[in-house]
């Protein structure tokens, strides 16, 4: 198949096209290089089966034309990263809603299949045990730009499953929960990245809040074989469906079993939200998959547990101590 995938030169997105292109589709790539990087992916060769487009989701020409060339879409294109979304919240607004719109756009103008990569930001301040896709969203207040990312990825979803009651677009969605490995960077504020970095480094592993909060973490091979297995089943067809480990664990014990991997001499330090992102943020206790669909779906169930995750991270992380 002749695949675009836009986004692509990012942590998720590179880690795809490895993906397609060993099973032997024809990878575009459309990404603006703004929080990916070409080296992701310099290990692929330009030429028959891949090809790398640098530009914006936002250039509706740009869009139309990749698009008309495509037999399936995958668009994980997006302004990701808390501190992203903090510092360029209009920015980032417009890439996660106006980008998407126009892909879905031109996708139904060509009848061409995508897939909606969207969060688990969608489910807010719901901190139920397990979060199920018709699960309800709990938010705060709009002025509260922590939340500006959940309503544009809630739009995304609503957009593309808009195309498919309406148009019979062939739309599929699927929602990230915290996804980990390597090329994945600590700079926008992914968590076991940066408390990996500075364990390495014997530099203070650095706490947002109090510790407590929990999270769960995928190992990025297992997330793209669950994408592959949604994008190309026909029972997925106009659903939406979490992809993530549902075992979870506080930043606190976190930051403590990367000590034990590391053997660093770091110290864990608490650092107040207010300090790190400014007035007003809010943050989730608990954020943990059901993951019940996606098994009956496709038959899938995360095989890479937290400490080969950890272990894998530290060994592509560069060793830099004071």
């Amino acid at each position: 198949m002749k695949i675009l995938v836009t986004g692509g030169a990012g942590f998720i997105g590179s880690h795809l096209v490895d993906r397609l292109i060993r099973e032997g589709h024809k990878v575009t790539v459309l990404d603006d290089l703004t929080t990916g990087s070409q080296e992701n992916l310099s290990h692929h060769t330009l030429g028959e089966f891949y090809e790398f487009v640098q530009g914006s989701v936002l250039d509706t020409k740009l869009v139309s034309e990749l698009v008309s060339k495509a037999d399936y879409i995958f668009h994980l294109a997006a302004a990701v990263g808390v501190f992203n979304i903090v510092n360029k919240p209009l920015e980032s607004l417009l890439t996660n809603v106006r980008g998407t719109e126009n892909l879905l756009f031109f996708a139904n103008e060509c009848s061409v299949p995508v897939l909606i990569t969207s969060s688990s930001e969608v489910y807010g301040k719901n901190v139920s045990d397990s979060l199920k896709e018709s699960d309800d969203r709990i938010l705060g207040s709009p002025l509260t730009l922590r939340w500006s990312y959940s309503e544009a990825k809630a739009i995304d979803e609503s957009l593309a499953f808009a195309y498919w009651v309406e148009n019979k677009l062939e739309t599929r969605i699927v929602r990230f929960f915290n996804t980990v490995g390597s090329r994945q960077l600590g700079s926008y504020g992914m968590v076991l990245p940066r408390f990996i970095d500075a364990a390495l480094k014997n530099e203070p592993i650095k706490i947002y809040g109090n510790g407590t909060q929990t999270r769960c973490f995928a190992h990025v091979s297992d997330v793209v074989e669950a994408l592959v297995k949604v994008a190309f089943s026909p029972n997925t067809i106009g659903k939406v469906v979490n992809i993530g480990n549902n075992v979870e664990i506080s930043m606190t014990e976190l930051a403590k079993k990367i000590l034990d991997h590391t053997g660093s001499k770091s110290e864990i330090v608490y650092v107040p939200y207010k300090d790190a992102y400014g007035d007003g943020f809010e943050d989730m206790e608990r954020r943990v998959p059901n993951i019940d669909l996606i098994r009956q779906l496709v038959n899938w169930t995360p095989k890479i547990g937290l400490d080969g995750i950890i272990e894998e991270i530290i060994v592509n992380t560069p060793k830099k101590s004071k």
